[in-house]
């Protein structure tokens, strides 16, 4: 089960017998008598790459859920928890709350937990999580139904918002109707390209905008950065535009209509909460999201 474990989360051979300290063949022989005592091809091999078969995939996620509550139960015997957790997590974050609300404040969680090795990407995409051997991922959105497991750390407030250049040029929207004649920065989905409707509560209802412009971008950053260059009106998270709201480099359009939130969640592989790292991990993550008025669970 380890074996098979490694080589699924290095996605490759040598990579995995590199980290086992074995020789390649020993791995390959060992899935060889794996897949013959299961009666099941679990690992589908080209000259380019590996990846489960299904009935790789549900192994996969049984024996890792094995191997972590094997490593729970023996951890408080071989000193490893608290502040001597070994190991390494494989975290995913999306690139905007990493870049400014996570990443910022890794240090502490580093200090408290000095001897977990952390493998942190950025990304906007659907990563999966089993294919590519990441213990976790945070996702911003309702999530369509998964085999993973799903644990809530906050609520993502919204602003609308613009520059002050643009609204002495275009002027500020006095009402929710008025809206449709500005110009909006269009957020769309990098993996469907699809544009992100405005979702605005107004009155007791819920009203979508799909606003439209001549400016279309797929990330955050680059949304909050053509806002503060006056090329329209955008929606964008709270927490990340604060700063220039405090400093006047934006300014906040229509303050009494509010931008509906979206939940954020902490997934993972059933059974892997059992990991004490992952477990250490996403208590850090909680109360980092409880302590932002932005990002906090609403009631």
């Amino acid at each position: 089960m380890q074996t098979f474990v490694r080589i699924v989360e290095a996605n490759s051979f040598s990579k995995a017998a590199e980290t086992l300290n074995l020789p390649r063949a020993s791995l390959t022989a060992t899935m060889k008598n794996l897949e013959a005592y299961l009666g099941a091809q679990l690992l589908q091999r080209t000259t380019r790459r590996l990846s489960l078969t299904p009935e790789g995939e549900r192994y996969y996620e049984q024996c890792a859920a094995i191997l972590e509550a094997i490593e729970s139960a023996e951890a408080d015997f071989l000193g490893q928890s608290a502040a001597r957790l070994r190991g390494r997590l494989r975290i995913d974050l999306p690139g905007a709350l990493g870049r400014s609300l996570i990443l910022p404040r890794i240090h502490a969680f580093r200090a408290a937990y000095p001897e977990l090795a952390l493998t942190i990407s950025l990304s906007d995409r659907l990563v999966d999580l089993t294919q590519e051997g990441v213990d976790c991922s945070v996702r911003v959105g309702v999530l369509q139904d998964s085999s993973f497991v799903a644990r809530p750390l906050g609520s993502m407030r919204f602003v609308l918002a613009a520059a002050p250049s643009y609204i002495a040029r275009r002027g500020l929207p006095r009402d929710i109707d008025e809206l449709a004649a500005h110009e909006g920065i269009v957020h769309f989905s990098g993996r469907t390209g699809r544009a992100f409707d405005w979702e605005l509560e107004h009155e007791g209802k819920v009203v979508k905008l799909p606003l439209g412009g001549s400016l279309a971008v797929n990330d955050a950053d680059a949304n909050m950065c053509c806002a503060l260059q006056g090329l329209g009106l955008a929606q964008l998270g709270r927490f990340q535009a604060r700063a220039h709201l405090a400093s006047g480099a934006l300014v906040e359009v229509l303050p009494g209509v509010r931008p509906t939130p979206m939940p954020v969640s902490l997934l993972y592989p059933r059974g892997r909460m059992a990991s004490p790292r992952l477990q250490a991990f996403a208590a850090w993550l909680g109360e980092l999201f409880a302590a932002d008025p932005d990002l906090r669970l609403e009631a």
